[in-house]
């Protein structure tokens, strides 16, 4: 490829990154995929049964997808709901109960969740969310005779926040941190997600 045809081609693509996008990219249905950092934290926690002695944590990496629906409200406003599920790699936490080796693993979690977000401009949102969260654990503890192995759902709640941006009139990216509250028995766990996502808006 010659310098011409080189500048030409960079030029058609800045052109048509900038190009406008529809004031409407925050209305509708939409779904999406997302992937970031996560981060357990587990203390006092009665699992499967076996108490954790002191605190635990992982860090690892999730991945999961959602699915929800936008309502605009005066331009500027936008209110939805929102349906994700999601796993992590690598992210059992172990640890001890009562001089045993303890794993937890947690294998999937889904959540239900509403948000709220203010239209900075046309192409970007900001948005906070709170809602619903469950989580689907294994736990494994070693004993004389083998492993005993438990399951068990948490319900918990979840609070994020976020900033959400318009590529096409059809795709957007977004930034979100969130908080889930899951502990129960008076013991905590605690997760910490910072998050990447990619949608498509119908």
């Amino acid at each position: 490829m010659n310098s011409k045809l080189l500048i030409a081609a960079v030029t058609a693509a800045i052109g048509l990154a900038a190009s406008p996008v529809s004031a409407e990219s925050f209305d509708g249905p939409y779904f999406g995929v997302q992937g970031g950092w996560s981060r357990t934290e587990i203390a006092d926690q009665a699992s499967g049964n076996a108490p954790v002695d002191g605190e635990l944590s992982r860090d690892s990496f999730a991945l999961g997808g959602y699915a929800g629906y936008n309502w605009k409200i005066e331009d500027k406003w936008v209110i939805g709901t929102e349906a994700g599920f999601s796993g992590a790699f690598d992210d059992d936490v172990r640890g001890s109960a009562d001089g045993s080796v303890l794993m937890i693993d947690p294998r999937y979690s889904f959540d239900l969740t509403a948000r709220a977000g203010l239209v900075i401009s046309d192409q970007t949102l900001a948005y906070v969310r709170a809602g619903y969260t469950n989580t689907r654990l294994r736990t494994d503890v070693v004993i004389e005779n083998g492993i005993s192995r438990s399951s068990e759902n948490l319900d918990g709640w979840l609070v994020g926040g976020g900033v959400e941006r318009a590529i096409t009139d059809d795709i957007s990216t977004r930034l979100e941190y969130r908080y889930s509250d899951l502990g129960d028995n008076g013991g905590r766990y605690d997760r910490h997600q910072s998050l990447v996502g990619i949608s498509y808006n119908f």
